[in-house]
């Protein structure tokens, strides 16, 4: 077979960045980390830094089932509160979905929602949000269900 004939090899894509700086932008980062894995061990507050960084596994959706270690990380940060969720370091916590509720503009609270009812506010003085994979990407051993596709089926 010559060169001609065979299929051009798939460039991988780019490893995932995104910033946040509003709610609309806050969007598109919880969309793409919906389904993440993390530990209670993974999120670590610098008080005096003023910064939250959020180390997990992140389901690639737009990649066709593979995971990634990435890292979010949120500046401004005023407070850090949880409710409802496993005090346990390494019990696994898969994330749901990222809000943004405006308080006193441009701050706010970044809710991080959690599959079992728990969550995760962060006290913002203003948006500052980062997200950037950190690793080579793994296939997944299982694909996210959500309870809505599965009731439409």
């Amino acid at each position: 077979m010559s060169t001609e004939d065979q299929a051009p090899a798939k460039t991988p894509p780019a490893p995932l960045r995104l910033l946040a700086a509003d709610a609309d932008d806050l969007q598109i980062m919880s969309a793409a980390l919906q389904d993440s894995i993390l530990r209670p061990v993974d999120i670590v507050w610098e008080k005096s830094a003023r910064r939250v960084t959020i180390a997990l596994s992140r389901f690639c959706w737009e990649c066709g089932g593979t995971r990634v270690m990435a890292a979010m990380q949120f500046g401004d940060v005023q407070a850090v509160k949880s409710r409802r969720l496993p005090r346990g370091p390494e019990t696994p916590l898969e994330l749901l979905a990222i809000d943004f509720e405006p308080v006193e503009t441009p701050g706010g609270r970044v809710i991080l929602m959690f599959a079992g009812g728990g969550d995760l506010r962060i006290d913002v003085e203003c948006l500052d949000a980062v997200v950037t994979d950190l690793s080579e990407r793994w296939p997944a051993r299982v694909a996210p269900t959500h309870l809505a596709e599965a009731s439409a089926e």
